[in-house]
């Protein structure tokens, strides 16, 4: 009867040879977990934040329920100590702002300069040897952000093993003035996100066809050609994802412009803790800031996107 169904596995089979699953027309119950953990932990908290950025501060600690556009208006706009003056650009959170694209964009790209090299090393390895490798990377991933901060901050202070090792050496007379400065935020950011860049472009190069890189020795490519014109292309999916999630973690990151950077190297992350610190924080002004931040990243990844529609429709 063609009405029989034999169950085989995780798909039911009817008489006349027709696969059948046997979540059919229930599909979209497989996301409900998915779509939970995204709802509670990221949708309602943005939305939170969101409230927050259009209400009052409370000079008493929390917020004034009341909608208002004071918390843009101070980041956009100085208007005097006391409110009365025209407004004028306020360049001060502007150039928090810029001042961290730039530790970002320099992060990113020292991520990609090791993190390329070490990916492709790892990838052309034996089978047998790149679990070890990979364990090598990850590695520091097995120890809290926040100590592996301060081990960072005690390696390069004026006293630390690197000053001492480089004076014992008679390699430098005085102490280099390390701590405080961008190159140690530029230090803590890579040290911190290195991991991000190797790992998507290594999954990328150990499914590139290595064939195509000895065809073009074949027809005397040389190495930079064959890197540049073959390779690069080949694995860029990974390329651009690795530098996704080392510049947008660094765009937010905290602790090391906190730890490592001082009161003179600002970042937007730490402008957005300093609101949320306590019962006396700004709220709205952090949030607004929160706000604007996630704005920007959320462009920048939407022209991304259309970007790589357009090349994939191009492409056929």
């Amino acid at each position: 009867m063609a009405g029989i169904i034999k169950k085989t596995g995780d798909s039911a089979k009817s008489a006349d040879g027709t696969q059948t699953s046997i979540v059919d027309g229930r599909q979209h119950l497989l996301l409900l977990p998915a779509w939970l953990i995204i709802g509670v932990l990221l949708v309602i908290p943005v939305l939170l934040m969101l409230t927050y950025s259009f209400l009052v501060q409370d000079f008493r600690g929390g917020v004034i329920w009341e909608f208002s556009l004071e918390a843009y208006d101070q980041f956009f706009f100085d208007r005097g100590l006391f409110g009365d003056e025209p407004p004028s650009i306020e360049w001060t959170y502007i150039g928090i702002f810029w001042r961290s694209f730039v530790q970002a964009l320099f992060a990113m790209i020292f991520c990609f300069l090791i993190g390329f090299p070490t990916a492709y090393f790892i990838a052309t390895r034996p089978q047998k040897s790149r679990a070890f490798w990979l364990f090598l990377v990850t590695i520091p991933y097995w120890v809290n952000l926040l100590i592996r901060t301060v081990s960072m901050k005690f390696l390069i202070r004026d006293n630390g093993p690197i000053n001492t090792w480089l004076l014992s050496g008679g390699i430098i007379d005085e102490p280099i003035g390390m701590i405080n400065t961008s190159f140690a935020i530029q230090l803590g950011l890579f040290y911190s996100y290195l991991p991000f860049m190797v790992l998507p472009i290594y999954a990328s190069i150990e499914r590139y066809n290595f064939a195509l890189s000895e065809a073009a020795a074949d027809l005397y490519s040389s190495r930079w050609m064959t890197l540049f014109k073959i390779v690069i292309p080949s694995v860029r999916p990974g390329i651009i994802a690795g530098c996704i999630l080392v510049f947008i973690p660094s765009l937010g990151a905290f602790l090391a412009p906190d730890l490592l950077g001082g009161a003179k190297n600002f970042m937007i992350g730490s402008l957005v803790e300093e609101q949320f610190k306590g019962q006396a924080g700004d709220w709205p002004f952090g949030a607004a800031v929160s706000m604007i931040l996630l704005s920007i990243i959320m462009v920048i990844l939407l022209f991304y996107a259309r970007a790589q529609i357009r090349q994939n429709d191009g492409g056929h």
